[in-house]
């Protein structure tokens, strides 16, 4: 499977377990869309794209599975089966917006034709998705000067979208272009994302990375030592704000204390044009055992207090530019993101 998240094989989908990497490449038989919620939910599958695509995969998985032939009760069961899936990971705005695709395709009263469809679009969905970040890729690399030191934060490769990555994208890109790039990871706590899944794919793709901990950002900018920062992103607001994993908002503040161009890339996909501003953005609060513990090791006293929001939000104006498949957007992001979702 080379390591896609997801592949669709019409009754079930198999997934590359992102919890076990780098130690172990397992991949999981899903026959159900509860088990899929589940992988969502545990972060067995996630990126904002690849979750897009397995919801996606959920939905049409349940309603394949439903017997009744009373067009009525399919459509109350396929909206409760919706409802799940959008349970699972409220800030990641792919996850809804596939959702809505699958709504939409679920129109007329034949419930056979309405399953085919929902298949279909599911599979369409995929197949926008690993489009999208190979134009991102494409249209990010630009920006990577050659020799550059390229700092990301959380993973935003392939693992994340089922295609060739939006941040990572566009370091591969560059490093395939030969412009000699390097990388520094940041770790991603609580959860490792970047070291352990971003410096996995960034090996894999002969691309040098140095692993560093979250706390040496600041350090390594303040040196010089940091061309650019590019990372993915979990939703947009229509004037640019930027929810990304926790940690992101940080890099964003430093990299304008430090005059170094602050990127994010993501399909438009990721883009609420519902949402006024990044305060509109939900952001996920998830177990504090995450923190507490290490691989399931505590690392702190028992019983103390622990927060875990997963996720952060980044004001436009420390946003240099924005990445997406129908080109790079910069400031205004207001009249640019409007244009590019009306052209």
């Amino acid at each position: 499977m080379d390591n896609l998240p997801i592949a669709w094989h019409g009754d079930h989908v198999v997934i590359i377990d992102q919890t076990r990497l780098p130690r172990d490449e397992v991949y999981l038989r899903l026959a159900g869309y509860r088990d899929i919620a589940a992988a969502i939910r545990e972060l067995k599958i996630r990126g904002a794209p690849a979750i897009g695509i397995a919801g996606a995969c959920a939905v049409a998985l349940g309603a394949r599975k439903l017997k009744t032939k009373d067009t009525a009760r399919f459509r109350r069961e396929l909206a409760a089966i919706i409802d799940f899936i959008a349970a699972t990971r409220p800030t990641a705005r792919n996850l809804f917006r596939a959702l809505e695709r699958m709504r939409a395709a679920a129109e007329g009263d034949n419930i056979d034709d309405i399953k085919e469809r929902l298949s279909a679009e599911a599979a369409a969905i995929h197949r926008y998705e690993a489009a999208a970040t190979e134009a991102i890729s494409r249209f990010g690399a630009e920006l990577i000067p050659a020799g550059a030191t390229v700092l990301t934060h959380c993973n935003a490769g392939p693992l994340a979208t089922s295609g060739e990555g939006t941040a990572l994208g566009a370091i591969i890109a560059a490093h395939r272009q030969g412009k000699e790039v390097r990388v520094l990871a940041d770790e991603t706590r609580p959860l490792l994302q970047g070291s352990r899944l971003t410096t996995w794919e960034l090996q894999r793709a002969g691309v040098p990375v140095t692993l560093i901990t979250d706390s040496m950002a600041g350090h390594f900018m303040k040196s010089g030592k940091i061309t650019c920062v590019i990372t993915g992103a979990d939703r947009i607001a229509r004037n640019g704000d930027t929810a990304n994993k926790i940690g992101t908002y940080t890099l964003a503040v430093l990299a304008r204390e430090n005059k170094v161009p602050f990127y994010i890339a993501a399909p438009t996909s990721t883009i609420d044009s519902s949402l006024a501003n990044g305060d509109e953005i939900p952001i996920e609060e998830r177990d504090p055992a995450e923190v507490t513990h290490l691989a399931g090791v505590p690392i702190a006293p028992a019983g103390v207090a622990a927060a875990n929001p997963a996720f952060d939000v980044t004001p436009a104006r420390y946003i240099t530019a924005i990445v997406t498949e129908k080109g790079v957007v910069r400031p205004p992001y207001g009249a640019g993101i409007k244009g590019i979702l009306e052209g």
